[in-house]
């Protein structure tokens, strides 16, 4: 089986169960280190419900991530900037940023927008930042996805568990979640360096779980990601203006 990242030959890593009953493959790259199943024939089965049942940290989860997200996209765009959360699920953070009065949009192949209506991304334009939290992991076609990513935005900021180099044991790390089978993508370092100067542009990371694939520089990342934590989106937030009233205004003259 080949690579999904630099098409290289990968390597079986080992055998493992999900969905308690089918047996599968994980295949490791030994060029890039980006970790993979066989192909994911299960997953009609494995997205049978929109929302996992053991996933009891989305809106944690969503805190978080606005923290960093909110300090990066107000320190390194303008204010009338455009951005769109891909893979939004129901909409929970493109409203959250909204409140927060950065101008946001939705866009999911697959989840209904419950949050966000009426903020339905444009297909005929390009955004200033385009965030995708949680999904680089389910992505069959990884290259592909991304590629429409960057058609879509040239900053891609994004959440994914990077993978160690040597990888951890099945039972050893938490984000291999067999039992709902929909994490089929495990990225290194070395695989999302890959990916970013597949397409021209600066991986930033906290070599963790948080990341930015960028054309655009972005100064002081890591420092921006630190001072999240310690009170500089509450700062912040006193730039621009909520858009919760001026939405239910205009989303009140829609329907009248």
């Amino acid at each position: 089986m080949n690579c999904k990242i630099c098409n290289s030959s990968a390597e079986v890593l080992f055998n493992e169960r999900i969905l308690f009953k089918y047996d599968i493959k994980y295949y490791r790259c030994p060029n890039c280190g980006f970790v993979q199943t066989e192909e994911p024939y299960w997953l009609d089965e494995a997205y049978a419900n929109a929302l996992n049942l053991s996933d009891t940290g989305l809106l944690y989860r969503n805190k978080k991530l606005f923290e960093k997200t909110f300090t990066i996209l107000r320190v390194t765009f303008p204010k009338d900037s455009k951005f769109v959360d891909y893979g939004a699920g129901f909409g929970i953070f493109v409203r959250t940023m909204r409140d927060a009065g950065l101008d946001f949009y939705w866009q999911d192949k697959y989840a209904e927008n419950l949050c966000a209506r009426g903020f339905e991304y444009d297909t005929s334009r390009k955004y200033d930042a385009l965030t995708t939290f949680e999904v680089f992991e389910h992505l069959v076609n990884p290259m592909q996805e991304i590629e429409e990513m960057f058609k879509l935005s040239d900053t891609i900021i994004f959440s994914t568990e990077m993978i160690s180099d040597t990888p951890p044991k099945f039972n050893e790390w938490w984000y291999y979640q067999p039992n709902h089978g929909q994490h089929i993508a495990f990225y290194s370092k070395k695989s999302l360096l890959y990916i970013a100067n597949k397409f021209n542009a600066t991986l930033y990371t906290d070599g963790h779980g948080f990341h930015t694939i960028s054309k655009k520089k972005i100064p002081m990342y890591n420092l921006l990601l630190k001072l999240s934590k310690i009170g500089l989106p509450s700062l912040l937030k006193k730039t621009v203006k909520s858009k919760y009233f001026s939405d239910h205004l205009l989303l009140s003259h829609k329907t009248s």
